[in-house]
């Protein structure tokens, strides 16, 4: 017979069946990502991975055919509170309050946008996000970095996934 599991195990089981949840299913419920064509690609303890396909309708500069930096901004807050769910590993209402995001170049029609986000403060009520995004491979000099900050909810009941 074996004993049963301690309350930490038990919170860490919990936690990593959830980030299991926001791999397979983030997108399909933030509904915006879903519209979007965005996937999540990896989730890990603080970081997520997330990719928005190339699409025309995101080009924002037709004559040099440039994706439109609102596609990329969406990317990047969708990731950076991923990353949080991923951090807390339980549901909780989380809401942007700060994100700054420093353009580093064009982002060009043609390729899919990466986007890697990592939670690497988590206090009582904000936790603190870092993200960068590139097109093609990690290695590629990047499009943007961002820094965010989001709220934790401090309610007791949960009414929403996130």
């Amino acid at each position: 017979m074996t004993a049963p599991a301690s309350p930490t195990a038990r919170s860490a089981d919990a936690a990593t069946a959830f980030r299991t949840l926001l791999l397979q299913r983030y997108v399909d419920l933030v509904r915006h990502c879903a519209a979007l064509g965005m996937t999540v690609d990896a989730v890990d303890t603080e970081r997520v991975r997330m990719r928005l396909p190339c699409r025309p309708e995101f080009i924002g500069d037709t004559e040099h055919a440039l994706l439109h930096n609102g596609v990329i901004t969406s990317l990047i807050d969708s990731a950076c509170g991923c990353a949080v769910g991923a951090r807390i590993g339980k549901p909780q209402r989380i809401a942007t309050l700060d994100l700054r995001v420093d353009y580093l170049r064009a982002a060009t029609f043609g390729a899919d946008l990466l986007c890697e986000a990592e939670c690497y403060r988590l206090a009582r009520s904000i936790a603190f996000v870092r993200a960068q995004v590139w097109q093609g491979s990690a290695e590629t000099t990047p499009i943007a970095h961002a820094v965010a900050a989001f709220i934790l909810s401090t309610s007791t009941t949960n009414s929403g996934f996130l």
